[in-house]
Formats: structure tokens, sequence, C-alpha cells
């Protein structure tokens, strides 16, 4: 009976995840009817309505509980999909070289992003909650250190805030990056794994390049996150704070995380056949646009401006630093 009501708790919202969803593809469609080509992605434009929706009308609390589902379980799923077409050897053909510059790259981000935070008067746990929100993996990084340092709900709301708008912004902007600065879908890859704050955005930011440069962005991505584990041990360490709490293994590797790897590892083994890899695929791409559809309406834009000038401007200059350098990684690594 619970499981039930649960299901139908979050039908509203998934419906009308999936009406934007069909608006895009529509948009998508009428593009290339009109003009040939796609000029904006549907991706795009399922971020973008779902945002305008929510700006201008609300989100009535009938349909949070499925805007929420499809948001992140929906993305999740995308993402363990995405693992099946993916093999060791991709992984392996990256190089130790790319390991250790995702760990200098977040490491240099953390610190930065933390001194800016601090020298535009944001206090010590706020400066870090930027910081590892921006550095890492955005929300869940906010999360996982929150309780460690004993931030204050007000500061995670506002950090939080930020990464949601901030991310979108570098989802649908990213992408125009790739034509004008010349570059390859395995540097593009690089650049979006180091520099988008979610995994599943990944996805979104890459989805429009190229099916190498989601692969290769998701690894990237994925080595970013399991820097979690001892960015939040050592920040625990510095805070100092005997009565913090301990963040749950939950946060520290995510179920879709564990999920992605499996499923890389059933490909690399041979348990996958060749043939379900375009099933794969399109399946995990669908599942990301509806997604993409649910993250647009779960963000207000007028509740993102309320959030204070000074966070967002911590953002702004820590995301600028890091697409720095993302991109001079990228340019360096394939340039070796």
């Amino acid at each position: 009976m619970l499981a039930r009501r649960k299901i139908v708790a979050v039908l509203p919202g998934l419906g009308l995840a999936l009406g934007v969803t069909a608006v895009a593809l529509g948009a998508e469609a009428l593009q290339e009817r009109l003009l040939g080509a796609r000029c904006v992605d549907g991706l795009v434009i399922a971020i973008l309505a779902g945002t305008l929706i929510h700006t201008l009308m609300g989100l009535a609390p009938r349909f949070v509980a499925g805007v929420q589902f499809a948001s992140k379980t929906i993305l999740e799923i995308a993402v363990v999909l995405l693992g099946g077409t993916i093999s060791a050897a991709a992984l392996a053909q990256s190089g130790i070289e790319l390991i250790a510059a995702v760990a200098v790259v977040v490491l240099l981000a953390l610190t930065t992003s933390y001194l800016v935070g601090r020298w535009l008067g944001l206090d010590e746990r706020l400066a870090t909650l930027v910081a590892c929100g921006n550095s890492i993996c955005g929300n869940s990084a906010i999360m996982a250190t929150a309780p460690v340092i004993e931030a204050p709900a007000e500061d995670v709301a506002a950090s939080i805030a930020f990464t949601a708008a901030l991310g979108i912004v570098v989802v649908l902007l990213l992408p125009l990056a790739f034509g004008a600065l010349g570059l390859t879908q395995w540097q593009y890859g690089v650049v979006a794994g180091l520099s988008v704050y979610a995994v599943p955005q990944v996805l979104a930011a890459t989805g429009p390049v190229g099916v190498m440069s989601t692969q290769v962005g998701t690894l990237v991505k994925l080595m970013r996150v399991l820097m979690l584990g001892p960015v939040v041990l050592f920040v625990g360490l510095r805070h100092g704070r005997k009565g913090a709490v301990r963040p749950s293994f939950s946060l520290l590797l995510p179920w879709f995380i564990t999920g992605f790897l499996l499923m890389m590892a059933a490909r690399s083994l041979g348990l996958l056949p060749e043939a379900t890899l375009q099933p794969l695929q399109a399946a995990s791409s669908q599942l990301t646009l509806v997604s993409m559809a649910a993250l647009g309406l779960s963000v207000d834009l007028r509740s993102v401006l309320s959030s204070g000038g000074r966070v967002l401007a911590a953002g702004f200059i820590s995301i600028l630093v890091l697409l720095g350098l993302a991109l001079a990684t990228a340019l360096m690594l394939q340039a070796g």
C-alpha cells in the first residue's frame, strides 16, 4: 500500500516532465523540418522550458515528488545504462596522466574557490560548501560536507541555489565551446567532465556533441566524484568539530556510480553483447531528456537571485577558474 501511494504521488510531476519532453522533441522536429537541422538541441529546450514554467507559474505541491523523481532517479538510471556502453579499455586508454590531472584540477579548484569565497566576505563554512560544490559534484558534495562542518541550513540552501543556477548555465553554454574553440570530442569530454557539477548533467552537456564526448566526460566526472570521500575526510579533520556528523556512505559513493561501474565491467567482460550497445545509448539519451525537463522544472530563477549576490559571485568566479583549468588540461593532455 505504501509503495502504491509513492507511485501515485510521482505521477503528476512525472507527467509534467514528460509533457515538457514532448515539447522539446516537437521543437527539435520542427527545426529539422523548417531549417533542415537542429539549431538548438532538445536537451537545451527541455531545460529552458522547464525553468520558464517554474519561474513564471510556480510548481504546485502535487508536482514536486514526480519532478524530484525524474530529475534524480531517472537521470541516475540513465547514467547506469551509459556504463554498459563503455569498456574498461576506454578507461585504460585514458592513462595515469588523466587520473593525475583530475586530482590536480580538483585540488586547485577547491583552493581557489575557497579563497575567492573568503575574499568576497563569505564565512568559512559557506565558502567551504561553495568550494566543494563547485569543485567536485554540486549538491552531492554540499550535502556530504554540510554535516561534517556543521553548516547552518541557510548556508546549505544558498550554496545549493547557486549550484542549481550555475549548473544549468554551464550545461547550456558549454556545448558552444566545442565549435568556438575547435575542440575534438575527446577534449570536449575532458572539459565537460572536469567542469560540469553533477554526473548526470555531464550527459546533458555532452549529448549534443557526440557519443565519444559523453563517454569521456562521464569517465572524467566519475574520477572527480571519487575524490569526494578524501576531500570530506580532510575537511572534517581541518574543521575539527568533535560533534560533527559523519556523512553516510551513500553520499560518498552514490548507488548509480556503483551501477555505472558494474555495467562497464559487464561490457568489458563480454556479458553485454554488441547488439545491446545502441539500445542502451538510445535509452540513456531519452531518459536524460526527460530528466533535463524535470531539472528545469525544479529551478525557480527568482529564488536563485534571492540567495545572495556574494554567493553567486563566488560561484561565478570559481566556475570560470574551473573552466580555465579544464580547458588547459584537455589541451595539454591531447598535445601530449
